[in-house]
């Protein structure tokens, strides 16, 4: 007879353990000040007021990841930053409608609870609420023994944000001549990742011995929010675009009215360091501006008269710039120029 007993735990899954990470989230998400304030972390659901300023309240959504960048965190064993890309992937999407970011919640799969980890990587994303000044009210971590391999994660996050129905930030405000800046990036962000990694496979570089690369390719998203914000209380702003996946052209595009054109002026653009490196490894013009950013974290479509008063806002690291205008045109984009990769 068959005297085998079988267990959730036996099979992988450890309750215990995901009870003790859901505590540990609720507190340190919890408190403020030394003290605690309601949350429901670890409820069924997590329960928030509409801000009671805004006349016309309408909810945006955003939902993102940060795509192989966790392999890089895998790879040289550091979590504390990858949190922050997961909020920030979502929160500079929310804010290129016009919205404020209120709640966020995350979703981790991995094959084994990993305490240390796992605490790692929500520090960082209670740290990227911080910045956005928004609240983390929950989320789900699945253990999933088979479906991923010994040490292995995704991670994904969700955003909420709200914006007054007249606020709303489209591309019926943008006009003729009106400027496109820069705001630089502080680096990758989370985007071209399965590049780079195949560059680092295949010339076989160390990046535990090259303190260049271990430094750059963690470096988490920035969070543009209060920045933005900050420009929409004051009406300078006709409209804006999160430069993630697809670069400056595919992202550029998904804001322009019709008859109009965004000339982007490349050899305007200030190129960082890490994408020079990158652009040294065999990847032509095209290639790099649909991959990565570039230097060019998010862009401001702006009224000229505006430019002076835009600049208070930012710190010197993440100063906008010029780097084109909108025009009269068929097509939604144009580049002027070529980068400047030396």
């Amino acid at each position: 007879m068959n005297k085998t007993k079988f267990t959730y735990k036996k099979s992988g899954v450890d309750i215990d353990a995901a009870d003790k990470f859901v505590n540990f989230i609720s507190s340190i998400s919890t408190r403020k000040k030394g003290k605690k304030k309601y949350n429901n972390i670890g409820g069924f659901g997590s329960i928030s007021s509409i801000p009671k300023n805004i006349k016309r309240p309408k909810i945006v959504a955003c939902t993102d990841g940060v795509g192989t960048k966790i392999e890089i965190a895998n790879l040289i064993n550091k979590y504390d930053t990858i949190g922050i890309d997961l909020v920030a992937m979502s929160v500079n999407d929310l804010i290129v409608q016009g919205a404020k970011p209120l709640l966020f919640l995350d979703y981790v799969s991995i094959n084994k609870i990993d305490l240390p980890k796992l605490k790692s990587i929500i520090r960082g994303v209670i740290k990227g609420c911080k910045i956005s000044n928004c609240e983390l009210v929950g989320g789900e971590t699945a253990e999933m023994p088979g479906t991923y391999e010994k040490g292995k994660f995704d991670i994904a996050g969700f955003a909420v944000g709200v914006v007054d129905e007249q606020k709303i930030l489209n591309k019926n405000k943008i006009r003729e001549n009106d400027l496109i800046l820069a705001i630089p990036s502080s680096g990758l962000h989370s985007n071209g990742y399965s590049l780079v990694r195949n560059i680092i496979k295949k010339k076989k570089i160390n990046i535990h011995k090259n303190i260049f690369l271990k430094k750059e390719l963690i470096k988490p998203t920035k969070i543009y929010v209060k920045e933005i914000l900050n420009l929409l209380k004051k009406n300078l702003i006709n409209g804006c675009a999160n430069i993630t996946g697809g670069g400056l052209p595919d992202n550029i595009k998904r804001i322009i009215p019709k008859n109009f054109c965004a000339e982007i002026d490349l050899d305007k653009i200030k190129v960082p360091k890490i994408f020079k490196w990158l652009k040294n490894n065999n990847i032509n013009d095209n290639e790099m501006l649909r991959t990565f950013n570039c230097g060019v974290g998010f862009c401001l479509i702006i009224k000229p008269k505006n430019l002076n008063k835009i600049n208070r806002f930012f710190s010197k690291t993440y100063k906008p710039y010029i780097i084109g205008k909108i025009s009269k045109g068929n097509k939604e984009f144009k580049f002027n120029g070529k980068i400047d990769w030396s």
